[in-house]
């Protein structure tokens, strides 16, 4: 049996400031810090020991598996990074106060924005403040320029398949730091969540949540490693 590991990163500080964050890089605050620090110390209490790590290109993701994994005294593993698991992209949202955005356009289309599976906040302008096209970790790639989580599920599951994947099926437990939305994109995919009941899935931060493989398959419902 190999163990799948999902970590949401610890709270940013524009999840402190409450607001759309996606594809910009923004940092942890100090709860995010200890978040990150407790799943590694949880990860050691329980021997849920990772092997093979990935993450996305994002500085609150990649900070939070490098804190976790020293606090499991497992900073030595390969680790891979790849854009495919960053954030959802929130286009022209990004930035935004939610509260204000709320006020401007009214909380039924902000939860719309936020919520539905299919439809995308409104595209980021070219050359706005928070477009990251000239950012040098995206050379090559081609940045959205907003996303739906149908998007998002959209380049995260071909990256699981080609590369997540037949790294657990050869028995090594995985650890994923990543976001709310690219890890509900795995969890939907993982626990054949439907596209209406995917919507009010939370992930919460900096809590391990654990999925048994057998070879390739999942081997029962996924729960969180303090429960286990």
């Amino acid at each position: 049996m190999s163990k799948l590991i999902l970590v949401r990163h610890g709270q940013s500080q524009w999840n402190l400031e409450n607001r759309f964050t996606g594809w910009w890089d923004v940092d942890l605050t100090e709860q995010g810090v200890a978040e990150a620090r407790a799943a590694g110390a949880l990860m050691k209490a329980k021997g849920v020991l990772p092997t093979v790590g990935f993450t996305s290109l994002q500085t609150r993701a990649i900070k939070t598996l490098n804190l976790a994994l020293e606090e499991a005294g497992r900073l030595w593993i390969p680790v891979t990074k790849d854009w495919r698991l960053n954030e959802r992209h929130y286009g022209g949202l990004t930035g935004l106060d939610k509260q204000e955005t709320r006020e401007k356009h009214g909380d039924e289309q902000v939860l719309i924005w936020r919520r539905s599976f299919d439809v995308p906040p409104p595209e980021m302008a070219a050359g706005s403040e928070f477009d990251l096209a000239a950012d040098p970790r995206y050379a090559g790639i081609a940045v959205p320029s907003t996303e739906s989580l149908k998007l998002t599920i959209e380049r995260v599951l071909p990256y699981w398949e080609s590369d997540i994947l037949p790294v657990l099926a050869r028995g090594e437990t995985v650890i994923i730091s990543a976001h709310g939305n690219s890890l509900r994109a795995l969890v939907k995919h993982l626990s054949n969540i439907s596209d209406e009941d995917i919507t009010d899935l939370e992930i919460p931060t900096g809590q391990p949540i654990i999925y048994d493989f057998d070879g390739a398959t999942v081997a029962g419902e996924r729960y969180y490693l303090k429960d286990a």
